[in-house]
């Protein structure tokens, strides 16, 4: 006689938000519902204490082992994380950034998981409704979003949780869907997606949703 298995509950859909930075890394993990996304989790990873730039190893190392941490505890279909850009005044600042970009592309590919990168000023657009929106608009933008108590602190978090958000409206669960379905339906995916950010070596002007330049 064969015993019925017990049917295995579907694995939930969850979207990984990260907010680079050598120093500090935000995180937000977005948990897809019926009633929309729900924060799951949300944190900093750093990858050193104090500000020792000198072995710059053991700094990335820190951020992939932060990271591998938070992956393999949640296990996201999806990392959506802020565009690469540089400006001419702060080309170092593209540079170090790349550093921790590179870790979180590595342990995303290790675990098959694609990762979306997004333009700052396209992020602040969708979630604020302005691209030029400060850190505390986008903090509360954030807080109103996914019905937070308050603020989400640091501006790391809040950050990540933003990049999260952009990354569900755009693929499809806020835009064709949902609450946001009526004020999205219709929109210019290229305008918002725009080309592959990562083939593009040209430097942007865009403003980055981290205003300081990495130590």
């Amino acid at each position: 006689m064969t015993t019925p298995s017990t049917p295995v509950p579907p694995v939930p859909r969850r979207i990984l938000g990260l907010d680079p930075g050598l120093q500090t890394t935000g995180y937000g993990v977005l948990e897809v519902t019926d009633r929309g996304p729900r924060v799951v989790d949300a944190g900093v990873i750093r990858s050193a204490e104090g500000r020792d730039t000198s072995d710059m190893a053991r700094r990335v190392k820190a951020l992939y082992d932060g990271l591998c941490e938070v992956l393999d505890e949640w296990k996201p279909s999806g990392m959506a994380v802020e565009q690469l850009y540089a400006h001419y005044e702060h080309p170092r600042t593209a540079i170090l950034m790349a550093h921790a970009r590179g870790v979180y592309f590595l342990a995303g590919a290790q675990r098959n998981i694609p990762v979306t990168s997004y333009a700052a000023t396209k992020v602040k657009k969708l979630v604020t409704g302005s691209g030029r929106a400060s850190k505390e608009q986008m903090q509360y933008a954030v807080a109103r979003e996914l019905n937070l108590a308050g603020p989400p602190e640091p501006h790391d978090v809040a950050d990540a949780l933003g990049i999260a958000l952009c990354h569900y409206f755009a693929t499809g669960s806020g835009i064709m869907g949902g609450a946001r379905g009526a004020t999205f339906t219709g929109v210019n995916m290229q305008a918002l997606l725009g080309n592959d950010p990562d083939e593009d070596l040209e430097p942007s002007s865009e403003a980055s949703l981290i205003e300081d330049e990495p130590q």
